[in-house]
């Protein structure tokens, strides 16, 4: 079984990617962290994780957001988690 996780965060206020975004990967503990790049991507955030329960940490720079999280079930295969923020609202998805 295969388990990989990567993430890119997009600033949709202003049109472009988002960089320097602290991502944290947790299931109990902090099982990495890492910043977005150039282009808002972490690739990949991590592989050859157990299946189970994660939490996603998004620490954007915002005046009102400080942290967005989301849990997630990943099982086998690639998953692909982005974040599209802007200063007052935020969405996530699962791509591909």
């Amino acid at each position: 079984m295969s388990i990989s996780l990567s993430t890119h965060v997009l600033d949709t206020e202003r049109g472009q990617p988002a960089t320097g975004v602290r991502v944290e990967l947790w299931r109990e503990d902090l099982v990495t962290a890492s910043d977005t790049d150039s282009d808002g991507r972490i690739a990949p955030l991590a592989t050859d994780l157990e299946p189970g329960v994660y939490r996603i940490l998004f620490r954007p720079s915002s005046p009102f957001f400080k942290g967005i999280g989301v849990e997630v079930e990943l099982e086998d295969g690639h998953y692909h988690i982005p974040l599209l923020v802007s200063s007052y609202g935020c969405t996530t998805y699962r791509g591909s």
